[in-house]
Protein backbone atom coordinates (compact mmCIF):
# COMPACT_ATOMS: atom_id res chain seq x y z
CA UNK A 1 0.00 0.00 0.00
CA UNK A 2 1.56 3.79 -0.42
CA UNK A 3 4.01 4.69 -2.67
CA UNK A 4 6.88 3.13 -1.07
CA UNK A 5 6.63 -0.33 -2.86
CA UNK A 6 8.93 -1.68 -0.17
CA UNK A 7 6.58 -0.75 2.99
CA UNK A 8 4.29 -3.53 3.51
CA UNK A 9 1.23 -3.06 5.21
CA UNK A 10 0.37 -5.90 8.05
CA UNK A 11 -3.29 -6.23 9.16
CA UNK A 12 -3.06 -7.69 13.02
CA UNK A 13 -7.04 -9.37 13.01
CA UNK A 14 -8.00 -9.61 16.59
CA UNK A 15 -11.64 -8.91 18.27
CA UNK A 16 -10.00 -8.69 22.00
CA UNK A 17 -7.78 -6.37 23.58
CA UNK A 18 -4.54 -8.40 23.76
CA UNK A 19 -1.13 -7.00 24.86
CA UNK A 20 0.24 -9.82 21.98
CA UNK A 21 -2.02 -7.82 19.38
CA UNK A 22 -0.28 -4.53 20.40
CA UNK A 23 2.85 -5.79 20.31
CA UNK A 24 3.04 -7.50 16.89
CA UNK A 25 1.19 -3.97 15.48
CA UNK A 26 4.18 -2.46 17.11
CA UNK A 27 6.71 -4.83 16.13
CA UNK A 28 5.93 -3.98 12.64
CA UNK A 29 5.82 -0.28 12.56
CA UNK A 30 9.55 -0.49 14.40
CA UNK A 31 10.77 -2.90 11.62
CA UNK A 32 9.98 0.15 9.39
CA UNK A 33 6.13 -1.16 7.74
CA UNK A 34 2.45 -0.13 8.22
CA UNK A 35 0.48 -1.73 10.80
CA UNK A 36 -3.24 -1.72 11.10
CA UNK A 37 -5.23 -3.31 13.82
CA UNK A 38 -8.11 -4.91 11.91
CA UNK A 39 -10.47 -5.40 15.30
CA UNK A 40 -14.31 -5.38 15.30
CA UNK A 41 -14.84 -1.45 14.64
CA UNK A 42 -12.30 -1.50 11.91
CA UNK A 43 -13.08 -4.69 9.37
CA UNK A 44 -14.85 -4.37 6.43
CA UNK A 45 -14.57 -6.33 3.13
CA UNK A 46 -16.56 -5.71 -0.26
CA UNK A 47 -17.54 -8.86 -2.87
CA UNK A 48 -18.98 -8.28 -5.74
CA UNK A 49 -18.66 -9.29 -9.14
CA UNK A 50 -15.53 -7.22 -9.46
CA UNK A 51 -13.57 -9.21 -6.81
CA UNK A 52 -12.95 -9.00 -3.24
CA UNK A 53 -12.22 -5.16 -2.04
CA UNK A 54 -10.81 -4.75 1.98
CA UNK A 55 -11.32 -1.98 3.64
CA UNK A 56 -8.76 -1.04 4.94
CA UNK A 57 -6.42 -2.37 2.57
CA UNK A 58 -3.64 -4.73 3.73
CA UNK A 59 -1.48 -6.69 2.35
CA UNK A 60 -0.72 -9.31 4.57
CA UNK A 61 -2.69 -10.67 7.63
CA UNK A 62 -1.81 -11.77 11.02
CA UNK A 63 -4.65 -13.94 12.58
CA UNK A 64 -5.00 -13.13 16.59
CA UNK A 65 -8.94 -14.45 16.66
CA UNK A 66 -8.97 -15.73 20.31
CA UNK A 67 -11.89 -18.46 19.01
CA UNK A 68 -11.53 -19.99 22.29
CA UNK A 69 -12.72 -16.84 24.21
CA UNK A 70 -15.47 -15.85 21.44
CA UNK A 71 -19.10 -16.65 21.74
CA UNK A 72 -18.62 -17.13 18.21
CA UNK A 73 -15.89 -19.01 17.20
CA UNK A 74 -17.08 -19.94 13.29
CA UNK A 75 -18.38 -16.86 12.28
CA UNK A 76 -14.79 -14.98 13.70
CA UNK A 77 -12.76 -17.80 11.98
CA UNK A 78 -15.30 -17.09 8.56
CA UNK A 79 -13.98 -13.77 8.61
CA UNK A 80 -10.47 -14.72 8.67
CA UNK A 81 -11.14 -16.84 5.61
CA UNK A 82 -12.22 -13.81 4.33
CA UNK A 83 -8.90 -12.19 4.62
CA UNK A 84 -7.65 -15.75 3.25
CA UNK A 85 -9.35 -15.38 -0.09
CA UNK A 86 -7.56 -12.52 -1.42
CA UNK A 87 -4.69 -12.33 0.77
CA UNK A 88 -1.82 -14.53 2.81
CA UNK A 89 -2.81 -15.16 6.17
CA UNK A 90 -0.54 -16.48 9.31
CA UNK A 91 -1.98 -18.40 10.52
CA UNK A 92 -4.49 -19.73 7.79
CA UNK A 93 -7.85 -20.37 9.07
CA UNK A 94 -7.66 -24.26 7.83
CA UNK A 95 -4.97 -25.04 9.99
CA UNK A 96 -6.45 -22.71 13.52
CA UNK A 97 -9.94 -24.87 12.87
CA UNK A 98 -8.00 -27.89 13.51
CA UNK A 99 -5.63 -26.45 16.36
CA UNK A 100 -8.43 -24.46 18.27
CA UNK A 101 -10.33 -27.96 18.42
CA UNK A 102 -7.80 -30.13 21.52
CA UNK A 103 -9.52 -33.70 20.63
CA UNK A 104 -8.53 -32.93 16.88
CA UNK A 105 -5.18 -31.72 17.35
CA UNK A 106 -4.50 -34.77 19.39
CA UNK A 107 -6.24 -37.00 16.26
CA UNK A 108 -4.30 -35.02 13.90
CA UNK A 109 -1.09 -35.47 15.71
CA UNK A 110 -1.33 -39.00 16.86
CA UNK A 111 -1.92 -40.19 13.09
CA UNK A 112 1.74 -38.36 11.76
CA UNK A 113 3.27 -40.49 14.82
CA UNK A 114 3.88 -38.06 17.09
CA UNK A 115 2.71 -39.09 20.99
CA UNK A 116 0.18 -37.12 22.78
CA UNK A 117 -2.35 -38.50 25.68
CA UNK A 118 -4.49 -41.18 25.51
CA UNK A 119 -7.36 -39.62 25.52
CA UNK A 120 -11.41 -40.31 24.38
CA UNK A 121 -14.05 -38.14 23.09
CA UNK A 122 -17.30 -39.33 22.74
CA UNK A 123 -21.36 -37.22 21.78
CA UNK A 124 -23.45 -39.35 24.14
CA UNK A 125 -22.88 -39.51 28.10
CA UNK A 126 -23.01 -42.95 28.69
CA UNK A 127 -20.27 -43.80 25.41
CA UNK A 128 -18.09 -41.33 27.21
CA UNK A 129 -18.69 -42.43 30.63
CA UNK A 130 -18.42 -46.08 29.83
CA UNK A 131 -14.54 -45.33 28.16
CA UNK A 132 -13.38 -42.96 30.89
CA UNK A 133 -13.08 -46.18 33.09
CA UNK A 134 -10.18 -47.15 31.49
CA UNK A 135 -8.79 -44.60 32.60
CA UNK A 136 -7.87 -44.88 35.95
CA UNK A 137 -8.13 -42.23 38.58
CA UNK A 138 -7.80 -39.22 38.10
CA UNK A 139 -8.59 -38.62 35.23
CA UNK A 140 -8.42 -34.63 33.08
CA UNK A 141 -11.56 -33.68 31.76
CA UNK A 142 -11.94 -31.28 29.53
CA UNK A 143 -14.03 -29.28 26.88
CA UNK A 144 -12.76 -29.50 23.21
CA UNK A 145 -12.21 -25.52 23.18
CA UNK A 146 -11.10 -23.90 26.19
CA UNK A 147 -8.16 -21.09 27.11
CA UNK A 148 -6.00 -20.05 30.11
CA UNK A 149 -7.49 -23.50 31.78
CA UNK A 150 -10.34 -22.87 30.94
CA UNK A 151 -13.03 -25.40 30.99
CA UNK A 152 -10.49 -28.21 32.50
CA UNK A 153 -10.71 -30.74 35.38
CA UNK A 154 -9.22 -33.19 37.33
CA UNK A 155 -11.77 -35.80 37.89
CA UNK A 156 -10.72 -38.52 41.24
CA UNK A 157 -14.81 -39.10 42.07
CA UNK A 158 -16.93 -41.70 40.69
CA UNK A 159 -19.62 -38.52 39.46
CA UNK A 160 -20.49 -39.01 35.79
CA UNK A 161 -19.69 -36.74 33.23
CA UNK A 162 -21.10 -35.13 30.17
CA UNK A 163 -19.99 -35.54 26.52
CA UNK A 164 -20.87 -31.54 26.58
CA UNK A 165 -20.03 -28.51 29.39
CA UNK A 166 -22.25 -25.58 28.94
CA UNK A 167 -22.86 -26.60 25.05
CA UNK A 168 -19.18 -27.35 24.42
CA UNK A 169 -17.93 -30.42 23.36
CA UNK A 170 -15.89 -32.31 26.06
CA UNK A 171 -13.41 -35.86 26.72
CA UNK A 172 -11.58 -37.38 29.10
CA UNK A 173 -7.69 -37.38 29.15
CA UNK A 174 -5.15 -39.67 30.33
CA UNK A 175 -3.62 -37.60 33.57
CA UNK A 176 0.12 -37.47 33.35
CA UNK A 177 1.78 -36.33 36.47
CA UNK A 178 6.17 -37.44 36.49
CA UNK A 179 7.30 -34.80 38.48
CA UNK A 180 6.75 -34.03 42.44
CA UNK A 181 5.52 -30.53 41.33
CA UNK A 182 2.97 -30.07 38.58
CA UNK A 183 4.80 -28.45 35.81
CA UNK A 184 4.94 -28.61 31.69
CA UNK A 185 6.83 -27.08 29.17
CA UNK A 186 5.65 -24.36 26.90
CA UNK A 187 7.64 -24.21 23.27
CA UNK A 188 7.09 -21.00 21.02
CA UNK A 189 7.52 -21.76 17.50
CA UNK A 190 7.66 -19.26 14.61
CA UNK A 191 8.64 -19.66 11.09
CA UNK A 192 9.86 -23.79 12.35
CA UNK A 193 12.62 -22.12 14.67
CA UNK A 194 12.15 -22.09 18.42
CA UNK A 195 12.00 -18.72 19.38
CA UNK A 196 11.46 -19.62 23.55
CA UNK A 197 10.67 -22.27 26.00
CA UNK A 198 9.46 -22.21 29.68
CA UNK A 199 8.80 -24.89 32.19
CA UNK A 200 5.53 -23.87 33.58
CA UNK A 201 4.76 -24.76 37.65
CA UNK A 202 0.92 -24.83 39.28
CA UNK A 203 -0.73 -22.46 42.03
CA UNK A 204 -0.17 -23.80 45.19
CA UNK A 205 -3.30 -25.99 45.22
CA UNK A 206 -3.75 -26.67 41.75
CA UNK A 207 -2.47 -28.59 39.50
CA UNK A 208 -2.75 -26.80 35.92
CA UNK A 209 0.16 -25.02 35.17
CA UNK A 210 -1.48 -22.19 32.91
CA UNK A 211 0.07 -18.33 33.29
CA UNK A 212 -3.39 -16.75 33.56
CA UNK A 213 -4.05 -19.14 36.87
CA UNK A 214 -1.39 -18.00 38.84
CA UNK A 215 1.45 -20.48 37.67
CA UNK A 216 5.32 -19.66 38.07
CA UNK A 217 7.53 -19.71 35.35
CA UNK A 218 10.95 -21.06 34.32
CA UNK A 219 13.21 -20.13 30.89
CA UNK A 220 14.25 -23.17 29.55
CA UNK A 221 15.09 -22.54 26.40
CA UNK A 222 18.79 -23.08 26.55
CA UNK A 223 18.86 -25.95 28.38
CA UNK A 224 15.52 -27.49 26.13
CA UNK A 225 15.25 -31.01 26.06
CA UNK A 226 16.03 -32.03 22.08
CA UNK A 227 13.40 -34.52 21.96
CA UNK A 228 10.57 -32.15 23.19
CA UNK A 229 12.01 -29.33 20.87
CA UNK A 230 11.81 -32.24 18.10
CA UNK A 231 8.27 -32.48 19.28
CA UNK A 232 7.54 -29.26 19.35
CA UNK A 233 8.56 -28.15 15.80
CA UNK A 234 6.63 -31.93 13.81
CA UNK A 235 3.45 -30.49 16.18
CA UNK A 236 3.44 -27.21 14.44
CA UNK A 237 4.72 -28.04 10.79
CA UNK A 238 1.35 -31.15 11.14
CA UNK A 239 -0.72 -28.52 11.28
CA UNK A 240 0.14 -26.34 9.40
CA UNK A 241 0.50 -23.66 11.51
CA UNK A 242 3.14 -20.29 11.19
CA UNK A 243 3.67 -20.12 14.51
CA UNK A 244 2.42 -21.28 17.65
CA UNK A 245 2.71 -22.18 21.72
CA UNK A 246 3.54 -25.90 22.14
CA UNK A 247 2.48 -27.44 25.56
CA UNK A 248 4.24 -30.69 26.12
CA UNK A 249 4.63 -32.72 29.24
CA UNK A 250 7.47 -35.44 30.08
CA UNK A 251 6.19 -39.05 30.94
CA UNK A 252 7.95 -42.01 31.94
CA UNK A 253 8.24 -42.69 27.90
CA UNK A 254 9.48 -39.58 26.66
CA UNK A 255 7.90 -36.36 25.96
CA UNK A 256 3.99 -36.18 25.01
CA UNK A 257 2.10 -32.61 22.89
CA UNK A 258 -1.04 -31.52 25.28
CA UNK A 259 -2.20 -29.00 23.09
CA UNK A 260 -1.09 -26.75 20.22
CA UNK A 261 -2.17 -23.14 20.84
CA UNK A 262 -2.67 -20.96 17.69
CA UNK A 263 -2.80 -17.64 19.03
CA UNK A 264 -0.80 -18.54 22.55
CA UNK A 265 0.04 -15.44 24.91
CA UNK A 266 3.20 -14.20 25.35
CA UNK A 267 3.73 -12.39 28.97
CA UNK A 268 4.51 -15.50 30.81
CA UNK A 269 7.27 -16.24 28.22
CA UNK A 270 8.55 -13.08 28.39
CA UNK A 271 8.62 -13.25 32.20
CA UNK A 272 10.69 -16.23 32.14
CA UNK A 273 12.89 -15.65 29.28
CA UNK A 274 13.07 -12.08 27.92
CA UNK A 275 12.07 -13.13 25.06
CA UNK A 276 8.94 -12.08 23.00
CA UNK A 277 7.50 -13.81 19.70
CA UNK A 278 5.71 -10.89 18.59
CA UNK A 279 8.81 -9.02 16.40
CA UNK A 280 9.36 -12.65 14.23
CA UNK A 281 5.91 -12.84 13.95
CA UNK A 282 5.57 -9.35 12.05
CA UNK A 283 9.02 -9.91 10.18
CA UNK A 284 7.48 -13.61 9.53
CA UNK A 285 4.26 -11.50 7.79
CA UNK A 286 6.39 -8.52 6.59
CA UNK A 287 8.12 -11.15 4.58
CA UNK A 288 5.17 -13.64 3.43
CA UNK A 289 3.98 -10.03 1.60
CA UNK A 290 7.37 -9.48 0.15
CA UNK A 291 8.66 -7.23 2.22
CA UNK A 292 12.06 -6.98 3.84
CA UNK A 293 13.03 -7.03 7.38
CA UNK A 294 16.41 -6.51 9.57
CA UNK A 295 17.23 -9.67 11.04
CA UNK A 296 19.42 -7.92 13.88
CA UNK A 297 16.35 -5.60 14.51
CA UNK A 298 13.89 -8.33 14.99
CA UNK A 299 16.19 -9.87 17.18
CA UNK A 300 16.79 -7.05 19.32
CA UNK A 301 12.63 -6.23 19.01
CA UNK A 302 12.34 -9.41 20.58
CA UNK A 303 14.02 -8.67 23.82
CA UNK A 304 10.67 -5.97 24.29
CA UNK A 305 7.19 -6.75 24.80
CA UNK A 306 5.79 -3.59 23.87
CA UNK A 307 2.26 -3.53 24.51
CA UNK A 308 1.03 0.46 24.24
CA UNK A 309 -1.93 0.80 22.76
CA UNK A 310 -1.24 2.16 19.23
CA UNK A 311 -2.91 5.02 17.55
CA UNK A 312 -5.64 2.83 15.63
CA UNK A 313 -6.57 0.42 18.82
CA UNK A 314 -10.67 -0.48 19.55
CA UNK A 315 -12.39 2.92 20.92
CA UNK A 316 -12.74 0.81 23.91
CA UNK A 317 -8.72 -0.08 24.44
CA UNK A 318 -8.22 3.89 23.68
CA UNK A 319 -10.93 4.79 26.37
CA UNK A 320 -9.16 2.02 28.62
CA UNK A 321 -12.54 0.76 29.37
CA UNK A 322 -13.00 -2.16 31.58
CA UNK A 323 -16.62 -3.94 32.82
CA UNK A 324 -18.59 -2.82 35.12
CA UNK A 325 -20.50 -4.93 38.11
CA UNK A 326 -22.52 -4.25 40.62
CA UNK A 327 -22.48 -5.26 44.33
CA UNK A 328 -24.49 -8.42 43.22
CA UNK A 329 -24.79 -9.87 40.24
CA UNK A 330 -26.52 -12.68 38.38
CA UNK A 331 -23.89 -15.44 37.12
CA UNK A 332 -23.64 -18.37 35.05
CA UNK A 333 -21.27 -21.12 37.03
CA UNK A 334 -20.83 -23.76 35.09
CA UNK A 335 -18.64 -27.55 36.73
CA UNK A 336 -18.76 -30.93 35.36
CA UNK A 337 -22.04 -31.63 35.97
CA UNK A 338 -23.75 -28.49 33.78
CA UNK A 339 -24.58 -25.19 34.45
CA UNK A 340 -26.87 -22.48 36.98
CA UNK A 341 -27.65 -19.64 37.17
CA UNK A 342 -27.02 -17.74 40.75
CA UNK A 343 -26.78 -14.31 42.51
CA UNK A 344 -23.93 -13.69 43.48
CA UNK A 345 -22.04 -11.31 45.90
CA UNK A 346 -19.11 -9.16 44.60
CA UNK A 347 -16.71 -8.80 47.49
CA UNK A 348 -13.83 -7.35 47.38
CA UNK A 349 -12.77 -7.75 50.57
CA UNK A 350 -11.92 -11.49 49.96
CA UNK A 351 -8.83 -12.32 48.17
CA UNK A 352 -10.67 -15.51 46.90
CA UNK A 353 -13.66 -16.16 45.11
CA UNK A 354 -15.85 -18.84 47.80
CA UNK A 355 -18.80 -21.09 46.92
CA UNK A 356 -21.17 -23.21 48.97
CA UNK A 357 -20.73 -27.04 49.00
CA UNK A 358 -24.23 -27.58 47.84
CA UNK A 359 -24.09 -25.49 44.83
CA UNK A 360 -20.39 -26.77 44.07
CA UNK A 361 -22.14 -30.76 44.47
CA UNK A 362 -24.76 -29.42 41.68
CA UNK A 363 -22.27 -28.47 39.43
CA UNK A 364 -20.30 -31.89 40.09
CA UNK A 365 -17.30 -30.03 41.00
CA UNK A 366 -15.38 -31.96 44.09
CA UNK A 367 -11.90 -30.97 45.81
CA UNK A 368 -9.33 -33.45 43.95
CA UNK A 369 -7.75 -35.31 46.11
CA UNK A 370 -4.14 -35.02 43.59
CA UNK A 371 -4.16 -32.09 45.47
CA UNK A 372 -2.97 -31.90 49.02
CA UNK A 373 -1.39 -28.97 50.73
CA UNK A 374 -3.12 -28.10 53.98
CA UNK A 375 -5.01 -25.64 52.19
CA UNK A 376 -8.50 -25.10 52.25
CA UNK A 377 -10.80 -27.04 50.03
CA UNK A 378 -11.36 -25.78 46.72
CA UNK A 379 -12.79 -26.61 43.30
CA UNK A 380 -12.56 -25.32 39.80
CA UNK A 381 -15.97 -23.44 38.30
CA UNK A 382 -16.80 -21.34 35.15
CA UNK A 383 -18.08 -17.82 35.92
CA UNK A 384 -19.68 -15.66 33.39
CA UNK A 385 -19.55 -12.25 34.59
CA UNK A 386 -20.77 -9.30 32.91
CA UNK A 387 -20.23 -11.31 29.56
CA UNK A 388 -16.97 -12.50 30.12
CA UNK A 389 -16.41 -16.41 30.75
CA UNK A 390 -13.58 -17.54 32.69
CA UNK A 391 -12.56 -20.27 35.35
CA UNK A 392 -12.40 -19.12 38.79
CA UNK A 393 -10.87 -21.48 41.64
CA UNK A 394 -13.24 -21.03 44.70
CA UNK A 395 -12.89 -21.85 48.15
CA UNK A 396 -15.94 -24.43 49.80
CA UNK A 397 -17.07 -22.27 52.44
CA UNK A 398 -19.92 -23.90 54.67
CA UNK A 399 -21.47 -20.98 56.55
CA UNK A 400 -22.88 -19.59 52.55
CA UNK A 401 -26.30 -20.04 52.34
CA UNK A 402 -28.62 -20.76 49.17
CA UNK A 403 -29.96 -17.54 48.38
CA UNK A 404 -26.10 -16.07 47.57
CA UNK A 405 -24.32 -19.20 46.79
CA UNK A 406 -21.35 -17.81 45.79
CA UNK A 407 -19.07 -14.90 46.92
CA UNK A 408 -16.48 -13.26 44.04
CA UNK A 409 -13.75 -12.05 45.60
CA UNK A 410 -10.87 -9.87 44.34
CA UNK A 411 -8.85 -13.10 41.91
CA UNK A 412 -11.66 -12.55 39.61
CA UNK A 413 -12.94 -8.74 40.09
CA UNK A 414 -9.05 -7.20 39.45
CA UNK A 415 -10.67 -7.04 35.87
CA UNK A 416 -13.57 -5.14 36.68
CA UNK A 417 -14.78 -2.03 37.91
CA UNK A 418 -17.18 -2.16 40.97
CA UNK A 419 -19.55 0.31 41.33
CA UNK A 420 -21.83 -0.25 44.57
CA UNK A 421 -24.60 1.82 43.44
CA UNK A 422 -25.33 -0.29 40.70
CA UNK A 423 -28.13 -2.36 41.41
CA UNK A 424 -28.84 -6.29 40.20
CA UNK A 425 -29.38 -6.64 36.55
CA UNK A 426 -32.76 -7.84 35.35
CA UNK A 427 -34.14 -6.90 38.79
CA UNK A 428 -37.18 -4.17 39.11
CA UNK A 429 -36.17 -0.75 38.51
CA UNK A 430 -32.31 -1.60 37.65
Amino acid sequence: MGGDAQTVTVGILGFHDSRETKAISNAVTALGHEAVWLHEEAVGIDVSRAGVALDPDVDVVVNRLLLSKSTSPLEDLSIASCYAAVRPVLNDPRSVLVAVHKHATSSRLAAAGIPVPHTYMATADAKLNAARDGFGTPVVYKTAIGTNGGGTWLVDHDRAVSATVDGRRAFVQQYVDASERHRDLRIYVVDDEVVGAMYRYAPAGDWRTNVALGGDVEDATEDLPQGAAGAALRATRTLGLDYAGVDLIESDGGWLVLEVNPTAGFRGLFRATGRSPAAAIAGLAIERAGGRVDSALVERLGRDLDGTPPADAPSRVRDERVPVVGHAERVTVTGISGSKEVLARIDTAASMTRIAPDLAADLGTEPSAAVEDGAPPRVDIVVELAGERRTVTAVLDEEMGPETPLRIGRNVLRDYYVDVRRGVRGDAGD
